[in-house]
């Protein structure tokens, strides 16, 4: 399973700042500023003179251009754009590609569902479950000696969307929170606890009451990014 990327530009990173702007330098030598869509802290993805892809977008609404796609660290690429991971996991479960979430009829993207929060996916119609699977991704790009962590900067957020998980399994929905690693250099994913241990305990808590922890690999290259294998999650 792959989605294609379009990553015209090349360069060097010299600064990322105000969480969502970054200047580069480009293979031309010309220095430019681009939308970094990564809300995180970006930890271990943001050393200056890092290699860096872009991609250049001609709607004529946007301030800027470009906007800065992945970066490299050490041998891999590491894919800084999370709605590339919900782009992937769309495709994966409408082909059947994540074993642990096959078999369902239809796949529901931007799920409103109580106290005003959304989820990303549901789920319906398993000819063999007929409880309701609810999916909340979480793109994850922080590594530690090969162990993905997330998250990577506190998240209320985040916290606030196990809680909601854990509500919906209560009431007899299946629930899961899908990590996506968008990068190929770890053999497992834990909470990142020395981060937010808020949202570690939230984890922890939601699973001990039925809610699904999966961990999946992503491959990102300057064209593509590919589902690779699942990884353990280890709470």
């Amino acid at each position: 399973m792959r989605i294609p990327l379009k990553t015209e530009v090349s360069g060097t990173l010299i600064r990322r700042y105000k969480r969502f702007l970054a200047d580069i330098e480009t293979a031309d030598g010309e220095e430019i500023t681009v939308h970094c869509p990564n809300p995180g802290a970006m930890i271990g993805c943001s050393t200056p003179g890092s290699q860096v892809r872009c991609s250049t977008s001609d709607n004529p609404k946007r301030k800027l251009r470009h906007t800065l796609e992945m970066i490299r660290v050490g041998r891999s690429w590491v894919g800084l754009q999370p709605m590339h991971a919900n782009r992937l996991v769309r495709a994966a479960l409408e082909a059947g590609a994540i074993k642990k979430l096959r078999g369902y009829a239809t796949v529901q993207p931007e799920v409103k569902v109580h106290g005003g929060s959304r989820l990303d996916f549901l789920l319906s119609h398993h000819p063999k479950n007929p409880a309701p699977a609810y999916v909340e991704v979480k793109s994850v790009t922080l590594a530690d000696d090969g162990v993905a962590r997330f998250p990577d900067a506190v998240t209320s957020r985040g916290k606030r969307h196990m809680e909601t998980l854990a509500d919906l399994r209560a009431q007899g929905a299946r629930a899961v929170v899908l990590f996506v690693v968008q990068r190929v250099d770890c053999k497992r994913v834990e909470p990142a606890d020395a981060i937010d241990p808020a949202y570690g305990e939230a984890l922890r808590k939601a699973c001990a009451n039925g809610v699904e922890a999966i961990a999946v690999q992503a491959r990102v290259t300057a064209t593509a990014i590919n589902l690779e294998d699942e990884l353990p999650v280890h709470l």
